[in-house]
């Protein structure tokens, strides 16, 4: 039986897996003690849970439980490891080295790390959307204190070569901080192995609750120490002070469990049925994957369909099918996503863009909808236009002079 709405937009947010849930009551009610006060039973019941969670997130990750920082999300992570890291290191220099493509929690907090007089560069991608190690390389100076580098890309999936880049971060004495948000619980991290100094993840990425995420600090080889951004009480080692949201941290420790557990069986069915719904959508003339099919997660492709508004597209079917669109809509213009932009898609690609993201929940049934639906709007949208009845014509639209109104 085929649930409607589809839902394809899971590298937005997850649904809860119930196995979380399930976990995460007993600390709305009866366990409902503040994991700080060391005085009593409600206490020390909250605060083993806590210490149980550390213990099931940092395993997902290959970390010590000690190196785990839980904070209010992903946003707060990137937050507190950049500016963190900032102040923290501020004699050793002030310069950070970024991508275009990064989350806007990266972005918007190097903004404000110039403003503070703090100096970044911006490397560009190419077109699948993958830094050039080379000019990673050149364009670290002696007052360089971290690189921060997404694990995966949130609206097309590429995953960034990590391993060496950590090994260029090592070569010259820098830090290597990761936004892995898209990455963990969806294909195996090890910051170890990969060489990460700091890593922001969260747990409604992976079938956990909203509201809390976690900070990786490495704790040996370097020893890595961030400024606190958030003061009071000294909590989390104090790098992140605030009563500990239990019942979050509960079920963020229990969908990194099930993430250990599931992934290998999860990436098999889920992988399958992207390359069949990208197969069947591919089909469709002038329809085009961005990024990279080679370096990417296995829940995501994100397509342009020429000569059909990305926006009118979505409204066709918007009732029934959850999905992205290459066009973020801001409260003044329809703005055509930076990231593709990046990538060097035209205006045109990247507004006629969508974003889909399978994950745990969704079934053959649903992907087989979305195929019909999806192909039906495309070849409708595009029987009304006058750009796709030229371009059939064979007039080249890039030479077309329009006139001004």
């Amino acid at each position: 039986m085929l649930k409607l709405p589809v839902y394809l937009d899971n590298n937005a947010t997850t649904p809860m897996d119930p196995r979380v849930l399930e976990a995460m009551l007993p600390y709305f009610t009866t366990h409902f003690g503040n994991a700080a006060s060391r005085n009593h039973p409600f206490g020390w019941e909250a605060e083993e849970a806590v210490d149980l969670a550390r213990e099931q997130v940092a395993k997902l990750i290959g970390a010590d439980p000690k190196e785990i920082i839980f904070t209010s999300g992903a946003t707060e992570a990137d937050n507190l490891a950049i500016k963190g890291v900032f102040e923290m290191y501020a004699t050793k220099g002030n310069h950070i080295i970024t991508a275009t493509t990064e989350h806007k929690a990266v972005l918007d907090t190097c903004r404000h790390i110039e403003k503070l007089g703090g100096e970044v560069t911006y490397l560009e991608v190419n077109a699948e959307g993958l830094i050039n190690l080379k000019e990673l390389e050149a364009a670290i100076k002696p007052t360089t204190i971290l690189i921060a580098i997404m694990y995966a890309n949130n609206e097309i999936g590429t995953i960034q070569p990590v391993r060496e880049i950590s090994a260029i971060a090592k070569k010259h004495g820098v830090l290597f901080f990761s936004d892995a948000v898209q990455a963990v619980g969806k294909v195996p991290v090890d910051v170890n192995k990969d060489g990460i100094d700091l890593m922001a993840f969260t747990a409604h990425k992976m079938y956990g609750p909203k509201g809390v995420g976690a900070l990786y600090v490495r704790r040996k080889n370097p020893r890595v120490k961030v400024t606190a951004q958030i003061d009071g009480g000294g909590h989390e080692r104090a790098m992140r002070s605030g009563t500990l949201n239990v019942p979050g941290i509960v079920g963020f420790g229990k969908a990194c469990e099930l993430c250990m557990q599931e992934m290998e069986s999860d990436t098999k069915r889920i992988s399958r049925m992207r390359d069949k719904l990208e197969t069947e959508l591919l089909k469709l003339e002038e329809a085009y994957v961005n990024g990279s099919k080679e370096h990417r997660l296995p829940h995501v492709t994100n397509i342009s369909f020429k000569y059909v508004e990305g926006e009118g597209l979505m409204m066709g079917f918007n009732k029934n099918i959850a999905l992205s669109s290459g066009s973020a809509c801001t409260s003044a213009s329809l703005e055509p996503s930076y990231v593709l932009k990046a990538l060097g898609l035209g205006d045109d690609l990247a507004h006629s863009s969508l974003r889909f993201g399978l994950g745990r929940f969704t079934d053959e049934e649903q992907i087989d909808y979305t195929i019909e639906q999806v192909s039906n709007t495309v070849l409708k949208l595009r029987e009304m236009s006058p750009l796709w009845e030229m371009w059939k014509e064979g007039i080249d639209l890039d030479k077309i002079e329009w006139a001004a109104h």
